[in-house]
């Protein structure tokens, strides 16, 4: 009786024990306060979404009513009353963090992730030092700047502080070797995008026994990888990508026991690989380098390899395909732009392998498809730059129905492709081949469909229009006939139409239709007539019109200007009339850059008040750059512009050039001074119309301006003295004027010959004579005429 009764009470002491210790603790209220600052001292933008995919505001969700140990976001020590973890990463926080903020009172935190908020142009203060407890700290992608504290250097397990694109975060080379020394915990290092700007220490590795993770891509880092990094026999993820290393790879880091992922690329290292040594290895990163010799046969021993980056290097010689027959699991497979001859030296049947989804052979020496026949999975298939000739046979088609969905065999030998029966594919790139016969019809699921510079020929069919996924077709300089089917105008999904240099007859296609997604239309080179049609108003998308070398009649279409994103319009030898003068419209052609209207005949006075529009043309944005872009995504628009006396085809004309051609027209006037606030203009051709007058002396402030012809018009006066600071110049044609007088003298008008003059009876002076004699005072009326507009 008395062992039951002390049984029970022994029980009911541990229910009421487990009870109590099951009831939480409720959260202090001094963190409770501090929270509550810190969450005030932010707003919430709903708009951020470009900071994270998945966002959820927690700090909305605060309630001072409910106990801040269950806050979203927040977690208190089981057995305490101390907030020990703060995660509000993907918040859509906008604010700052100084070294007042209430989050530096919760003291007892040991982790902390404010990762994809917007902490505009907050320092990382100092005060994170004092979080005593601190292992694990995520500041990236959160917009800090300036520089980073040392007082870091005294916590952690793991350190995490990648800025965004748009922000700029150092490290002093002193600091980071501090921070090395003093992290003797560390486990996870990841400063990715943080300017260092130094070498990597020679004693890396000396503290940092216990570093599983290192992650220092595009940190302007520059010099050898030292030695000693072989020593991080824990390391698992090593990642030097985008910096500016050199000299050989240490034989030792393809020999690292737990090694996973290895990224070298984007840098400089040379010589020879050495032997693969670990097999962790999955993933092979070692592109746009400039390693030599052959591959080592020891590839073949790294049984768990899903990824292998080789491209853009310098491996030469013959590579057995049967070297990769081994390598279950490889995924990704890309030795392109390399010397390396691909070959089945054994004269077997070479079996791929099964999970092989990407093979990327450009610029290799692949001489035939036989050696892919057992790849019967693939995905990814680019075999661009090679010497493929004759008929891509059927067996292929047949193998990789199912499965590919992006091919690349452009830049071959190829001569036919009668259809291509794929299921899935959006990828299609047979450019620059020597296929003939009729257009062939690309899969409806295709998006990007790429066949110009061949020989195809015929019309191009109305089924075409079926492919309803469209978003780039290019069909350009190939000898298809016909009209343009009307229905390729009601493809909404289709950004880039490119059919120049064909011989395609008829009207262009009437009907673009409100919601195109057109951003480049390039159908110059052909023999369409008739007019500009007014849908293509509708194509608010539009970047890039090309009409040039066609047979078009019609007046200039000032309707254009309305399209709010148009920056190249060429209109160049067609049989376009009439003046060039804008309608009422207050804004029109804001980001016109390239205007072509060269030999027409269009009349009339230069249209000064058209100029007045060209915004785009008159301030130089610095932010203005070519994208970053993958062959299959960004189209290379491109045209052929007359620039220093000869016609160039240029590409990426968005982000290079800014041109004015209105030559070979009947235009009259004078030249309005209003053009020399085009500080960014590049070529200005003015030349064989009826032009009179003088040169402004605002001319002199196209700063620049490389190549200017004013040749061929009736302009007199002297050359003013102004053209000389235009240091950009490289060619100049002043050519059958009436122009006297003396020709300016300057370091860049030594540079131009008699022909930049001729035919200008008036003037003299270098090169003209070798002499300008006495200095002749400005004509009065040319100084009163440059003022006049």
């Amino acid at each position: 009786m008395v062992y039951n009764q002390f049984s029970f009470l022994l029980f009911l002491y541990f229910c009421l024990l487990s009870f109590t210790s099951s009831i939480p603790h409720p959260c202090h209220k001094d963190q409770s306060i501090s929270l509550q600052k810190f969450k005030h001292t932010f707003t919430i933008d709903p708009s951020a979404s470009h900071y994270c995919p998945l966002f959820h505001p927690k700090t909305s969700l605060w309630n001072v009513n409910r106990d801040c140990c269950s806050w979203d976001g927040v977690t208190c020590d089981e057995m305490t009353d101390h907030v020990i973890e703060l995660d509000l990463s993907c918040s859509q926080l906008v604010g700052k963090i100084d070294s007042n903020s209430s989050l530096f009172q919760l003291s007892h935190l040991q982790r902390l992730d404010l990762t994809h908020n917007n902490f505009s142009n907050s320092h990382i203060s100092p005060e994170f030092g004092r979080f005593s407890n601190l292992t694990h700290l995520d500041l990236s992608v959160s917009s800090f700047s300036g520089q980073i504290p040392s007082q870091l250097s005294y916590l952690l397990q793991s350190l995490r502080l990648n800025p965004s694109s748009e922000t700029n975060l150092r490290l002093a080379a002193h600091d980071f070797e501090l921070l090395l020394q003093n992290l003797t915990q560390l486990t996870e290092l990841d400063l990715t995008g943080i300017n260092i700007s130094s070498t990597i220490p020679l004693n890396f590795s000396s503290h940092l026994t216990s570093l599983r993770f290192l992650y220092l891509s595009n940190c302007n880092f520059r010099g050898p990888i030292p030695e000693s990094l072989s020593n991080l026999t824990c390391l698992e993820y090593l990642f030097l990508d985008v910096n500016t290393l050199n000299g050989t790879i240490p034989s030792g880091i393809f020999s690292l026991p737990s090694v996973i992922d290895l990224v070298l690329s984007n840098n400089h290292f040379s010589g020879q690989l050495e032997d693969f040594k670990s097999n962790s290895l999955r993933w092979i990163d070692l592109r746009n380098n400039q390693l030599q010799g052959h591959l080592p046969n020891s590839i073949q021993n790294v049984v768990n390899q899903t990824w292998l980056h080789l491209s853009f290097n310098n491996f030469c010689g013959h590579m057995d395909v049967s070297l990769f027959s081994d390598l279950k699991h490889l995924w990704r497979l890309d030795l392109s732009y390399n010397s390396i001859s691909l070959t089945n030296e054994n004269k077997v049947n070479v079996t791929w392998p099964e999970s092989l989804d990407t093979l990327l052979l450009a610029a290799c020496d692949v001489k035939e498809l036989e050696v892919l026949r057992s790849a019967k999975h693939l995905r990814d298939l680019a075999l661009s730059n090679n010497k493929l000739q004759g008929r891509i046979p059927d067996w292929a088609w047949s193998n990789w129905m199912f499965s590919l969905q992006h091919l690349n065999l452009s830049h071959n030998m190829l001569t036919s492709v009668n259809s291509i029966p794929l299921q899935y594919v959006y990828t299609i790139d047979l450019r620059s081949n020597v296929l003939q016969g009729s257009l062939p019809i690309p899969p409806n699921t295709t998006w990007f469909f790429f066949v110009s510079q061949n020989n195809l020929s015929g019309e191009i069919p109305s089924s075409i229009c079926n492919t309803t996924s469209l978003i780039m077709l290019d069909l350009a300089r190939n000898n298809l006939h016909g009209e343009i089917p009307q229905c390729l105008g009601k493809i909404t999904a289709l950004e880039v139409l490119d059919m120049c240099r064909n011989n395609l007859s008829g009207n262009l296609p009437t009907t673009f239709s409100s919601g195109s997604s057109l951003r480049s239309l390039n159908l110059h080179g052909n023999k369409l007539e008739g007019k500009i049609p007014r849908s293509l108003a509708n194509c608010k998308e539009l970047q890039v019109l090309d009409l040039g070398d066609n047979h078009l009649i019609d007046k200039f279409p000032m309707w254009l200007g309305t399209l709010p994103k148009l920056q190249v319009l060429r209109l160049r030898s067609n049989e376009l009339y009439g003046s060039i003068q804008p309608s009422t419209i207050e804004t029109i052609f804001p980001e016109l850059r390239i205007i072509d209207l060269s030999y027409n005949a269009f009349s009339g006075n230069l249209p000064t008040s058209l100029f007045q529009h060209l915004k785009a043309m008159r301030t130089i944005d610095p932010s203005i750059e070519a994208p970053r872009y993958d062959d299959a995504r960004y189209y290379q628009d491109s045209i052929t512009v007359a620039t220093k006396g000869l016609e160039h085809e240029i590409l990426r004309i968005l982000y290079l050039h800014t041109v004015i051609d209105l030559s070979a027209n009947k235009l009259g006037g004078q030249l309005p001074s209003i053009m020399g606030n085009f500080i960014e203009l590049d070529i200005l051709n003015l030349s064989h119309n009826g032009l009179q007058g003088y040169i402004p002396p605002s001319f002199g402030d196209l700063s620049s301006v490389e190549s200017l012809d004013l040749s061929g018009n009736q302009l007199t006066g002297e050359i003013p003295q102004q053209l000389v600071c235009l240091t950009s110049l490289s060619f100049l044609n002043l050519s059958h004027n009436h122009f006297r007088g003396c020709i300016p003298q300057g370091p860049q008008s030594h540079t131009f010959d008699n022909n930049s003059y001729e035919g200008n009876d008036g003037l003299h002076g270098f090169p003209v004579s070798k002499s300008c004699g006495n200095d002749q005072a400005l004509d009065t009326h040319f100084i009163i005429s440059g003022l006049d507009d």
